[in-house]
């Protein structure tokens, strides 16, 4: 898979766990959901997600 596809994945990992975990656990997780979308959002002006970043150095081809 590309980094983009990993990085769809992941966000929306992260998106569906967070709000699972803000409906059972703790409010407090729809935090991190806010945190995910906004960084999609910067990211779609920038073109630079940290997450990328992450997925580049570990070897995840382009």
């Amino acid at each position: 898979m590309t980094v983009d596809r990993w990085l769809r994945l992941i966000a929306g990992l992260f998106i569906m766990l967070s709000v699972a975990l803000g409906m059972t656990v703790s409010t407090y997780f729809f935090w991190f959901t806010a945190f995910v979308g906004l960084n999609l959002f910067q990211s779609a002006f920038t073109d630079w997600c940290p997450m990328m970043t992450i997925l580049r150095k570990l070897g995840v081809k382009g």
